[in-house]
């Protein structure tokens, strides 16, 4: 069988075992006929720690940023610069996938496929300029948001198919005048081998400091994650623990915000490879997200995979999308955003047996509809036809 070749455009990617986003190395290193590597920035997303070169992922250098200024928009300027310069010294691909959020890494991939004569590839990890509007750091009628719009529209038009991750992206893409059968419904996921713990349950707890009923939030900590809810929820439901396990802009705000919250503390993130642990030793996951209307039906959160592949029951204040696959996997809590207090409430008083049963009827949820390996496989599906013309 031939082996082909795949160049993937994702700044944020991180090498299996690290604290971030594995996606791409997860599903690529599980597809049969592929070589791949993975163009990333050098810098952790999470950690802000230098990235080393290992097989099938290469990182380029990237300015340094702090907060969401100017610092961060050439922070990926020169991704997008250092990037295609990588990837036209790479042996030609036979497919080029670019992944967002931030467009540049589109407009990285589109070139880089353009100058190799090669098919591309644009996945929509998120509804990245609708998402910034909604959250009101842009406006519709700023030169911004015009170009990036227009952007936006020539990457879909251009790329050979589109990867999305909610299904409600479908027609937001389809919308722009793409063709339905170009695009592809390949959300995140998770394997439940993937989470097999190191040690006993006692030994883990003992090991992070659990000692009541605990509650985890592990992810990243910015504003689309609306952790004040949490805070506020923590606050109202002392006889819960909620931890927090993560990184990101707001952390040290959210940190000074926490003062005089007995029952929450925060962690620094812990590698890939140490989640499984961490999951173990608690008793509920947790998700977040901002009041945000675009998160109703655009997003696809690797917490609560990770979760569910755990066999941790979740509670999420994340109506729509996530709140119908928690419901309907029958893994935990739903709750509208400001009643968060409401869910850790009902896990609070919740038994042993019932949160067992929650957790395992997740982790069977996965198995069967949303597992790594079934996406590989889908991925596979998807890429096949471009290679094959």
């Amino acid at each position: 069988m031939t082996t082909r070749r795949i160049a993937v455009f994702n700044q944020f990617a991180v090498p299996r075992g690290y604290p971030g986003g594995t996606r791409h190395v997860e599903m690529f290193g599980r597809l049969p006929g592929w070589d791949y590597v993975i163009i990333a920035g050098r810098r952790n997303l999470i950690t802000g720690l230098p990235q080393r070169a290992e097989p099938g992922f290469h990182p380029v250098a990237v300015t340094p940023y702090r907060g969401n200024g100017l610092d961060r928009v050439l922070n990926w300027v020169s991704y997008t610069v250092t990037a295609a310069v990588a990837g036209l010294r790479q042996p030609r691909p036979d497919v080029v996938y670019a992944s967002s959020p931030h467009l540049l890494a589109g407009l990285t991939g589109w070139a880089v496929a353009a100058l190799r004569r090669t098919p591309f590839v644009l996945e929509i990890r998120d509804l990245w300029l609708r998402f910034l509007v909604d959250m009101g750091v842009l406006s519709e009628r700023s030169l911004a948001y015009r170009a990036l719009a227009r952007l936006e529209r020539f990457l879909y038009l251009r790329a050979d198919r589109v990867v999305v991750m909610a299904p409600d992206v479908v027609k937001v893409v389809a919308a722009h005048g793409v063709a339905p059968e170009k695009i592809a419904y390949i959300p995140n996921a998770a394997d439940p081998d993937d989470f097999v713990p190191s040690a006993d349950r006692d030994t883990l707890r003992a090991r992070y400091g659990f000692t009541r009923r605990t509650a985890v939030y592990a992810g990243a900590h910015g504003p689309a994650n609306g952790l004040d809810q949490l805070l506020d929820a923590a606050r109202s439901v002392p006889e819960i623990d909620v931890v927090l396990v993560g990184s990101g802009v707001e952390k040290e705000r959210l940190r000074a915000a926490a003062t005089g919250i007995d029952n929450l503390r925060f962690l620094d993130p812990v590698p890939k490879t140490e989640v499984p642990d961490l999951l173990h030793a608690a008793d509920v996951g947790v998700h977040v997200l901002a009041d945000v209307e675009l998160f109703r039906s655009a997003v696809s959160p690797n917490k609560v995979f990770d979760y569910m592949a755990a066999g941790l029951p979740v509670v999420t204040n994340s109506p729509g999308v996530v709140g119908d696959l928690v419901l309907g996997a029958g893994c935990g809590y739903v709750t509208s955003p400001g009643q968060l207090a409401h869910g850790l409430t009902q896990m609070a008083g919740a038994g042993r047996d019932e949160l067992t049963k929650m957790g395992t009827s997740g982790r069977r949820w996965i198995r069967a509809n949303q597992s790594r390996t079934a996406m590989s496989h889908a991925l596979g599906q998807l890429l096949a036809p471009l290679v094959e013309r």
